[in-house]
């Protein structure tokens, strides 16, 4: 009677062939993950800079905080950085100088450290 089973060769080759394939594929996931989460920010930036301005039409005046746009039902609520996990972490910018508008935040930028897929820093986004 012949035993059934594998050796150990072809085992070992079978885990080869795993390992290439794993090492393949996984640098490119990677990169996938980030260029998502660089097109997820990129998105939130526009939708909050978008009402950042429609605030700043209707009212006469920028918001003095983020989180007066989801109380004046600009946004539903405010995203998270998707770079940072947090919804508290973004950076706000006050109008500039000689903009007759009040308030305090009239441009808003990722407080993730780091570059971009591209070569661009997060911060300057």
């Amino acid at each position: 009677m012949k035993s059934r089973g594998f050796t150990l060769i072809e085992l070992i080759v079978v885990m080869a062939i795993v390992a290439l394939l794993a090492g393949i594929t996984a640098p490119r996931y990677f990169a996938s993950v980030d260029r998502a989460k660089a097109n997820t920010l990129r998105s939130s930036l526009a939708i909050m800079r978008d009402a950042l301005d429609k605030y700043a039409a209707d009212k006469g005046r920028y918001p003095d905080t983020l989180a007066q746009l989801v109380q004046d039902r600009y946004l539903r609520q405010l995203p998270e950085d998707p770079l940072t996990g947090s919804a508290q972490s973004w950076v706000t910018l006050p109008p500039p100088a000689g903009t007759d508008l009040a308030g305090q935040v009239a441009d808003v930028r990722s407080g993730a450290a780091g570059r971009a897929p591209d070569g661009s820093l997060y911060a300057d986004w």
